[in-house]
């Protein structure tokens, strides 16, 4: 099959250091290349990649101080997808819906993976008018404001499983891996630390919009001995952050389309301490991959027999659930699908397949 993949800018591929989309697709497309497909990737100059690489800027836009307009970027990016648009059988879009008024137009055969939140206010009328633009979400509960969209299939993230290594063993203190932002909660991992008595390590970058946040809230917060104040880190330093860690901390105060931070965690074995926003019930097994609690007291009470972790379940479970063939595979059932014209199966949400239950003839006998 002849594919086209399509990433963000922002972030090479995959990523330096901190970065979710472009990692994602770096897995996507190094697998679909060893299956033995013909993929050609749109993405930024410094990428890296077995597949055919079209270097659409010189740089990642994120870091590179001569980027000005990061949009310009992604609407010359569209135009020379265009220009090769008859060298693919499909294009695999990553950029949200940037080029639905283009794909409609040129009646591209393509899919999106919807990669962020879309509860925003203003969504909902712009897919409303592009309702018939092929979408696909990384967890159901993405779904939940846009249900009538053209969903195509949720396909969760997976990544090789080779990526990181099993810690049999975790350290002494928590983990909090992402960015500095209000809805990922850095004061409540702060405050469950403290009520635990263990340190705690943060390893976040910090965009522009919110710098602001992290001098005003943040800041103040890691005069606290407890806390150790990383920075950005990537990969392969992640790994021994995760993997030495007792837990990684993921008190999340926002619907979180998924969390790749949950699933590099499970891959090193550690326990993922997570609220249950978003994504978190899809991918944590409760008891198993992690806790899920309601807030910080929980937190630090499911805390207080983290020794007694099974981190080789843990493991094993990421094996079974989240690799970048699992991953790959569902992807390749979504491409010949829309490939044969053929509609997307009706995926029911846990609401109402519990409605239909107690519904069903069987239910009352």
């Amino acid at each position: 099959m002849r594919i086209a993949q399509v990433a963000p800018l922002y972030e090479s591929v995959p990523p330096k250091k901190y970065g979710g989309t472009e990692r994602v697709v770096s897995w996507l497309t190094e697998e679909l290349v060893r299956l033995g497909h013909d993929v050609t990737l749109f993405a930024s100059g410094d990428s890296m990649t077995t597949a055919r690489l079209v270097p659409v800027c010189e740089n990642a836009l994120r870091l590179d101080p001569k980027c000005t307009d990061q949009l310009a970027h992604h609407v010359l990016m569209l135009e020379q997808v265009l220009s090769e648009k008859d060298n693919f059988d499909l294009i695999h879009f990553h950029i949200d819906y940037l080029h639905f008024p283009l794909s409609r137009r040129e009646n591209l055969v393509q899919v999106s993976t919807l990669h962020g939140r879309l509860d925003i206010p203003g969504l909902a009328p712009l897919y409303s008018v592009y309702r018939d633009m092929p979408v696909i979400s990384i967890s159901g509960a993405q779904r939940d404001p846009l249900p009538w969209v053209n969903w195509q299939g949720t396909v969760h993230h997976g990544m090789p499983k080779d990526q990181y290594s099993l810690f049999d063993n975790g350290g002494d203190y928590l983990a909090f891996l992402g960015r500095i932002s209000p809805e990922k909660g850095v004061p409540q991992a702060i405050e469950i630390a403290k009520r635990a008595g263990m340190p705690l390590k943060i390893a976040a970058k910090i965009d522009k919009t919110d710098a602001e946040y992290f001098q005003t809230v943040i800041k103040p917060l890691l005069k606290d001995p407890i806390v150790e104040f990383i920075g950005e880190i990537g990969y392969p330093q992640k790994n021994d952050f995760l993997g030495n860690a007792a837990a990684l901390l993921f008190p999340i105060q926002w619907p979180e389309p998924f969390g790749i931070v949950m699933i590099e965690a499970m891959a090193c074995g550690t326990p993922v301490i997570a609220f249950p926003y978003g994504s978190v019930p899809e991918v944590i097994e409760d008891g198993v991959t992690g806790f899920i609690v309601s807030g910080v007291k929980g937190a630090a009470e499911a805390l207080r027999d983290i020794e007694t972790f099974d981190r080789r379940m843990c493991r094993w479970r990421f094996e079974q659930r989240f690799t970048d063939k699992r991953m790959t595979k569902d992807y390749l059932a979504i491409y010949q699908r829309v490939l044969k014209g053929k509609p997307a199966p009706v995926e029911l949400s846990d609401g109402v397949l519990s409605w239909m239950k107690l519904a069903s003839p069987s239910s009352t006998t």
